[in-house]
């Protein structure tokens, strides 16, 4: 958590809040939350006077494109931003950058497990960065390159919970919009790749994009502490499987089961999701 629909509802919302907006100074309680460049003050050089000219996102990762430099940020498990009108806002233990913008308006990042990352690079470069560089292509993508997927996909030996799960063959899926996929696929979670037909492989092309779609429209899903500026999420009310480990199928009755599937808790229904491999 935040998968692709969650930060691409925080991609939304930091477009309507701090777009135009030209970033006065930072503050960095916690410096380890920045790789690039690692010197803070050089961070710091790099972004203010900066405008921000649009908000953008791929697979994870957020990028605030400037006048000159291309911010890019990634939440991991439980980072946030959070707009306040007033700079009297108040900053708390988990605040570990605040940027201060010319019109008195303050972007704040918080992190309860300090996992979050932020590079400031030359506007274009954050093209040659390695974690942007490696990321697969997105299954919203109106571009989907369906034999190349379905190519990386029966060259793998591994499960196809494994596979939907690595960044670079498809970007933005997590835990949660896997298992929801394979369920709405109705594939066991550990068929191996290389087993798969290319009806099969079809089916969990439908079922990512709808998957994915749906959750973007609930806002989200809320866990944990996703929220964003429009609130909490109701994608977790819309679960087939995930976290319904004992509760019946809403299709067939039987229990949803979880087992792990390469370190990770994995939900299916056996009923509808059958080991037929």
């Amino acid at each position: 958590m935040p998968e692709l629909p969650e930060v691409e509802i925080v991609r939304k919302a930091l477009e309507l809040q701090i777009v135009d907006k030209t970033i006065k100074s930072i503050d960095v309680f916690y410096p380890k939350i920045i790789r690039t460049p690692t010197d803070v003050q050089a961070f710091k050089w790099l972004l203010e006077g900066q405008t921000v000219q649009s908000v953008a996102r791929k697979g994870k990762y957020l990028l605030l494109h400037m006048n000159q430099v291309t911010l890019v940020s990634h939440l991991r498990m439980e980072g946030k931003y959070i707009f306040s009108e007033d700079e009297g806002t108040i900053v708390d233990k988990h605040t570990h950058i605040v940027f201060h913008f010319t019109d008195g308006t303050l972007l704040q990042y918080k992190d309860v497990r300090k996992f979050g990352t932020m590079d400031a690079v030359p506007k274009g470069a954050e093209k040659e960065l390695q974690a942007l560089r490696k990321l697969g292509q997105e299954p919203i993508d109106p571009n989907f390159d369906v034999e190349m997927f379905s190519s990386l996909v029966k060259s793998k030996l591994a499960p196809i919970k494994q596979i939907l799960l690595n960044q670079e063959i498809v970007s933005g899926l997590g835990n949660i919009y896997v298992d929801e996929t394979l369920a709405l696929s109705k594939l066991h979670p550990l068929r191996k790749g290389h087993s798969l037909t290319d009806e099969e492989i079809q089916r969990i092309i439908v079922s990512m994009k709808k998957v994915l779609v749906k959750a973007i429209q609930q806002g989200g899903s809320t866990i944990r502490s996703y929220e964003s500026f429009y609130g909490k999420g109701s994608m977790q009310e819309h679960f087939t499987v995930y976290g319904r480990t004992g509760q019946p199928c809403q299709t067939c009755g039987m229990q949803i089961e979880k087992i792990k599937v390469g370190g990770r808790g994995t939900h299916f229904c056996p009923a509808c999701q059958k080991e037929d491999f």
